[in-house]
């Protein structure tokens, strides 16, 4: 039960979060540098995300099929595969390891 305390708690600030934006601003823009910080914090909060979630387990950096996969996806969009395409190459080679036992 606590658990979903915990994720009721921080949906609810979330909302509250999203909404004093708006609120707080009354319609102006955010001054330049603002808005490209803000640009920029999605795609470094998803990049922290994917790392932490393919290079660790139980606190420790490993490297395994995981990280192949993410290798062989990386590899897909750098040959200008479509994205669907670059997730079913790391799906593939990802069981494809865990299935040889690496």
């Amino acid at each position: 039960m606590t658990g979903w305390l915990l994720v009721l708690g921080v949906g609810l600030v979330t909302v509250v979060l999203k909404g004093a934006g708006p609120l707080l601003l009354g319609g102006r823009r955010l001054p330049r540098a603002a808005e490209a910080v803000l640009a920029l914090l999605a795609p470094a909060l998803l990049a922290a995300l994917l790392i932490t979630q393919t290079l660790t387990s139980d606190g420790a950096i490993v490297l395994d099929a995981r990280a192949a996969g993410v290798a062989a996806a990386a590899i897909a969009l750098v040959l200008r595969a479509p994205l669907l395409a670059a997730v079913l190459v790391a799906a593939a080679v990802t069981a494809l390891l865990r299935a040889l036992g690496a």
